[in-house]
């Protein structure tokens, strides 16, 4: 069996795969389907995810369900405008040995020691508490008492925020936000969706879920998901995108020199790349194509660009400005093809 029929094999474990983790999320979950699909595409392209949405949306329940459904190790830490960094990474403490009576500092792990954490309302907490996780979250370890410590594998962060400004919150800076690999927006339910919320809570009975992945296989897809070709096409259009929300790009359409105050940098760039490869393998593909960079675009880019005062007086906003640039950069795979030949 050659390597073509090996990753094809592959890629088709994987979609079997995710068909059951929806099915096991379809017992506690309703609806949500674009936040379902997006965070699973996050966790096998080894990204963060920030969660917007009001309070009373299922955020944590999503999580949670997740989490049993992989067979992950999971933590549930509720950010407040008191808590300290080593309330996340943990702290040396001062212990005494039974035998010996030597006293020494001992590290007692946080609760970023886990699989999946849950950072609920992440910004109720001041900058310094933020940076803590934020450091974590990309260097994969953390440092107490001149010792690294290794944080496990796999580690995912997601995370919830409020989008109603209230007094107490600390937003989180463009450049913590970037550490991001998705922000999701999570929306009210329709009409039959809610109905249906709240015929299934108020049952008596409880879903009971199956496991369907663990840790080691999560680390073989993901291993999988990096060995997908991209035809330098797809790389030209990403590239193209990203620059083009840049406003000081010669080539940056004249919308958004005028409205954009800061465009997506260069993990940007990357990070569609990354994305575009777990989507398609998700969806049986060995190969990733342009739709799968247009679709990830508003998850991406949202929290990388900033509109400036006269885009904001005039109700745009970061979804409409990307969504007008995509209809403005070409998709057309046989322009880049062409570029490249």
């Amino acid at each position: 069996m050659n390597d073509a029929t090996d990753g094809t094999l592959s890629v088709e474990r994987l979609g079997d795969a995710r068909d059951k983790i929806v099915k096991e999320l379809r017992k506690s979950i309703v609806g949500m389907e674009d936040v379902i699909d997006e965070m699973m595409i996050a966790i096998f392209a080894e990204g963060h995810v920030l969660l917007v949405g009001v309070p009373g949306l299922a955020k944590t329940l999503l999580v949670s369900t997740l989490a049993e459904a992989l067979s992950l190790a999971f933590k549930r830490i509720q950010f407040t405008p008191d808590l300290m960094p080593s309330d996340i990474t943990g702290t040396e403490l001062l212990q005494e040995d039974p035998e010996t009576h030597r006293r020494e500092f001992k590290f007692l792990e946080g609760p970023v020691f886990t699989n999946l954490l849950l950072a609920d309302e992440i910004n109720r907490t001041p900058p310094k508490t933020q940076a803590a996780l934020l450091e974590a979250m990309q260097e994969k370890r953390i440092t107490s008492g001149g010792v690294d410590y290794e944080l496990d594998k796999p580690f995912f962060v997601l995370a919830t925020q409020n989008p109603i400004e209230q007094e107490g919150t600390y937003p989180l800076p463009e450049a913590q936000l970037d550490r991001f690999l998705f922000n999701v927006v999570v929306k009210y339910p329709s009409r039959s969706e809610e109905l249906e919320v709240m015929r299934s809570v108020t049952s008596p009975e409880e879903p009971d879920l199956d496991k369907v992945l663990d840790g080691a296989a999560i680390m073989e897809f993901q291993q999988l998901i990096k060995q997908i070709p991209v035809a330098d096409h797809v790389f030209e259009y990403a590239a193209s995108l990203v620059r083009a929300t840049r406003p000081d790009e010669p080539d940056a359409p004249e919308f958004i020199k005028k409205y954009m105050s800061w465009g997506a940098g260069p993990r940007a760039s990357l990070n569609l790349i990354r994305a575009g490869k777990a989507r398609a393998a998700l969806r049986g593909r060995c190969h990733v194509a342009i739709e799968d960079i247009r679709e990830l675009s508003l998850p991406i880019l949202r929290h990388r660009v900033i509109p400036n005062f006269a885009a904001r007086s005039e109700g745009m906003t970061p979804d409409s400005l990307i969504n007008r640039l995509l209809k403005e950069i070409p998709a057309d795979e046989k322009l880049y093809e062409q570029k490249n030949s």
